[in-house]
């Protein structure tokens, strides 16, 4: 709120007890308008109180729109901060219309007139992923659900507004399987894709939705990119693979899309690497609805290095084919660096999601006196496996699937893994939280 110096805060009624707390540490805010509800605070220094009802009901219905310069601030949202501390994207009219034109185009979401959509991503993520303002420029009906959406209710709205596209993170496609499989008799057959961002979708994911008929577009992006990047639709020709090549590519982020231009560098060299599948290096990035910078760019320490000449620096480590397709194999700072060789943490927690019993698990590097860093896994089994599942249950089932080198150190079960307010994975607070708890190359 200090950062963005924000006037006025439009705030659901039940979370208005947040901003009493630091109602005295917010002096840019000069209103606070109450939805989806009453309330009355009395805290000191409170800004002046508003109801949003009461609000359409005194004002005139006529408003002139005024004529803005295409280039104008449209909006802004703030990094998810899984590495560092959040920092402001500010979005210009141009830049929201160009990226939602985009999102209509038929090889990227498209996105039309006649779907029903729901996106499971809040507004403060990246715009919703851009998805209401796309709608509302194509005509698509939106169904936008509150914040407190359940497998269950997920699963139960979509089958009742036929919602064709939805969008969301792995870990609410996960619960949506589940119910899914608890509730055969739910209808969900309008469903006609499910897009998938934020963190990798593993191949286990993929193929349990597509088997129930509901096919997945896997896309990559950043509140720094607007969001879209890249999107992973099969090439006319791939289509003629085998279901497992196939599933494949889908698992991959995807080709660059149209108006966006993207590289994947060494990080030692700074030299392009070949587009092999298998060398990696970081993504950056440039296009028209691409950041050129932060908000308050000088005040982030994070933000100095993140430019160069025009290419925005991602932090994302990735692959690209022969094809053109981008492979996420890790951020820079979560990849695990153990005797000198990479081990990629987003390949680990994808292949052990793969295990029947397992529901959810998080790998990230801890010191090691000898390797430098060790991978360390968090398993959140399913219901019916707690108390089960071991960790030489999770070793025999990596062993053929990963260099020996790669199997974590330790394999710690967990009853809930630790996440982001957009339910990505928070491995900043999990180091931390195991930084005093778990000590590898110790007896």
């Amino acid at each position: 709120i200090n950062d963005a110096a924000d006037r006025i805060l439009f705030v659901d009624a039940d979370l208005v007890p947040l901003v009493e707390k630091i109602a005295g540490e917010i002096p840019s805010v000069e209103y606070v308008v109450v939805m989806n509800g009453q309330a009355s605070p009395t805290a000191e220094n409170m800004p002046k109180v508003l109801n949003y009802e009461e609000l359409l009901v005194t004002s005139s219905p006529d408003y002139q729109w005024p004529e803005l310069e295409e280039h104008a601030p449209a909006a802004m949202c703030y990094t998810s901060g899984t590495t560092g501390n959040p920092k402001g994207v500010v979005y210009s009219h141009r830049s929201s219309l160009l990226h939602a034109i985009t999102v209509t185009q038929a090889d990227t979401l498209a996105l039309s007139e006649r779907d029903v959509a729901m996106p499971l991503v809040p507004m403060f993520h990246v715009n919703c992923w851009g998805l209401p303002h796309a709608g509302l420029m194509v005509g698509a009906k939106l169904v936008l659900p509150s914040r407190f959406m359940t497998p269950d209710r997920t699963a139960q709205v979509i089958a009742d507004e036929r919602v064709t596209l939805s969008a969301g993170v792995p870990t609410l496609w996960i619960g949506f399987v589940q119910v899914l499989a608890q509730r055969p008799d739910l209808d969900v057959s309008s469903l006609n894709r499910v897009v998938i961002g934020g963190s990798a979708a593993p191949i286990s994911l993929i193929t349990a939705l597509q088997s129930r008929g509901i096919p997945v577009v896997h896309a990559w992006g950043m509140t720094e990119t607007s969001p879209i990047g890249t999107v992973s639709r099969l090439m006319a020709h791939l289509e003629k693979l085998p279901p497992e090549q196939q599933v494949a590519y889908q698992a991959k982020q995807g080709r660059v899309v149209p108006g966006v231009e993207l590289r994947i560098v060494d990080l030692a060299s700074g030299e392009e690497v070949p587009h092999d599948g298998a060398t990696y290096g970081e993504i950056q990035v440039r296009g028209p609805w691409i950041t050129a910078s932060y908000y308050h760019d000088v005040n982030t320490e994070q933000g100095q290095d993140k430019f160069i000449d025009g290419w925005f620096r991602t932090g994302d480590v990735a692959t690209m084919d022969s094809e053109g397709y981008v492979q996420i194999v890790d951020r820079t700072k979560d990849v695990v660096k153990s005797g000198g060789e990479w081990i990629s943490s987003v390949i680990l927690e994808n292949e052990i999601v793969g295990h029947p019993q397992v529901l959810e698990a998080a790998v990230i590097a801890l010191p090691h006196p000898k390797w430098q860093e060790r991978p360390v896994a968090l398993v959140v089994p399913k219901p019916d496996a707690v108390g089960q599942l071991t960790e030489a249950d999770i070793l025999a089932y990596l062993e053929p699937r990963v260099a020996k080198w790669w199997l974590p150190d330790r394999v710690i079960f967990v009853e809930a893994i630790p996440k982001t307010s957009v339910l990505k994975i928070d491995k900043k607070l999990i180091r931390a939280q195991l930084a005093d708890q778990v000590h590898l190359g110790e007896e």
